[in-house]
């Protein structure tokens, strides 16, 4: 059974807007200009105690430095959102950060895509075709 329940849907978006709020003012007190961090996907376990944080950085050449930034200092920005969010649950999940690369994915089908060589319209193009 993989489907969140509305419990976990609701703290799921609070988390996601709490934490969003708090990396951009981060990000302005640090003054860094040219970041840009967004959260696309937060998912929370049934018991709430672990939340599965997905990133999207730009510029994404150095997503992987900030990704790391982050998960090394998950236990301050988890008890920063604790402080943020103490009247609405008592206890905050533990925060795990990922990159979410699900953009470059689209983009890599977007150019496959526009590509001359279009494996949809010329179907000679696709491995299960082509002789071994």
């Amino acid at each position: 059974m993989n489907e969140e329940t509305p419990r976990q849907k609701k703290i799921a978006s609070v988390i996601q807007k709490e934490l969003a709020t708090l990396l951009q003012g981060n990000i302005r007190k640090e003054g860094l200009s040219n970041l840009i961090i967004s959260i696309t996907k937060v998912h929370v376990t049934v018991d709430l105690a672990f939340a599965k944080i997905f990133l999207s950085i730009f510029p994404s050449t150095s997503a992987l430095e900030y990704l790391k930034s982050m998960q090394e200092n998950s236990f301050k920005i988890r008890h920063e959102l604790s402080q943020i969010m103490k009247n609405q649950m008592r206890r905050t999940p533990q925060l795990a950060f990922y990159i979410d690369d699900s953009l470059d994915y689209i983009e890599k089908i977007d150019s496959a895509l526009k590509n001359p060589e279009n494996p949809i319209s010329n179907s000679d193009l696709l491995p299960s075709k082509q002789k071994r």
